[in-house]
């Protein structure tokens, strides 16, 4: 009887490592997890080997690496600290030389789905990392994703909870920029699944759900599924980034660290431009998730805004505030 593969899993106590750990237990990996406390609290921990050591040493992870099939890289600088950029490219580039040195088979990346040309300055970092993990040598698969509709997912609550307590919003003109979002069970099928490429494809592969729809789009239909009141929402020219993010810190849970870059990406139109990773590895059971059953999934028996914890009175206050912010940034820069 062949031992099975062994799968490393950075980042596994965020939200698509710790998702994705169980799955590639059921898939037969033995599964190994690289974790600074060397503690974690999940219910799979007992069935996997913990690994304790920092992401940014070059032994740890060459002792975390060692006798690896698939590594999985999962590691992202968002938590408002600075430098980020510096920090991601060197992480990347260290882990991709001790996967090098311990002859991984394959590195599997899940980075953002984007366009071409110039992008805000966290997703240009994601696909910088992407780049590195190919340069290394080590077959890579850099997964590009879109909004990811699951509960727990950063993207997903920032959407959730927007527009459950705005019934009436001022929003960014960007709203109706075009994204492709995708489930959270179909990027999973396809984090696992890229293990098995062969080993002369490295390359990036674009991910996402069969619906192309704005955000606004996306809003309403989140509302319509979870029995909500159809939105008011009236987009202006004048709020940047920056005030859009500290604004959905106000109204949401998700810390305005996250939600600068979640925000950030919502400026460009992400939209898939192939499908070739389906042609490789095979579709996930049943299909590709439409966004309206990935809702469904993941509100399944909970309620859009179980605390109520911000009013709508209040949440127009800090959006009145906003625009008044960017309506006299954009009267400062024309004087």
């Amino acid at each position: 009887m062949n031992a099975p593969r062994t799968a490393l899993v950075t980042g596994a106590s965020g939200y698509i490592g710790g998702l994705l750990v169980p799955r590639l237990l059921e898939s037969g990996y033995a599964v190994r997890v690289l974790t600074r406390s060397g503690h974690l609290d999940a219910p799979w921990a007992g069935d996997v080997e913990v690994c304790q050591g920092d992401a940014g040493d070059p032994a740890h992870l060459r002792e975390a690496l060692r006798q690896v099939d698939v590594a999985y890289y999962l590691i992202h600088s968002m938590d408002g600290d600075g430098d980020f950029v510096r920090r991601d490219r060197d992480l990347a580039e260290g882990f991709g030389r001790a996967a090098r040195e311990e002859s991984v088979g394959r590195i599997v990346y899940l980075s953002g789905l984007h366009p071409d040309g110039e992008l805000s300055t966290h997703l240009s970092s994601r696909v910088e990392v992407g780049e590195r993990l190919i340069a290394s040598g080590v077959p890579t698969a850099v997964l590009q994703a879109a909004t990811v509709i699951g509960r727990g997912s950063a993207s997903f609550e920032m959407l959730r909870y927007l527009t459950s307590r705005l019934p009436a919003m001022v929003a960014p003109q960007w709203l109706d920029n075009r994204i492709q979002p995708i489930g959270i069970d179909d990027v999973l099928h396809w984090l696992v699944a890229a293990a098995d490429l062969p080993p002369e494809v490295s390359r990036t592969f674009d991910i996402g759900g069969p619906d192309v729809l704005t955000y606004r789009e996306m809003m309403q239909q989140f509302a319509e599924e979870t029995g909500q009141r159809p939105r008011l929402i009236l987009t202006v020219p004048v709020m940047t980034p920056w005030l859009a993010s500290h604004w959905v810190g106000l109204v949401t849970p998700v810390a305005a660290a996250v939600a600068k870059p979640l925000v950030g990406s919502l400026v460009h139109e992400v939209v898939c431009r192939e499908d070739d990773l389906e042609a490789l590895v095979g579709a996930p059971p049943g299909g590709v998730t439409g966004y309206r059953d990935a809702v469904r999934r993941a509100m399944e028996g909970v309620e859009p805004d179980p605390r109520h914890a911000v009013g709508v009175a209040a949440a127009v206050v800090g959006l009145a505030a906003a625009v008044a912010a960017g309506l006299a940034a954009r009267a400062v820069r024309r004087s």
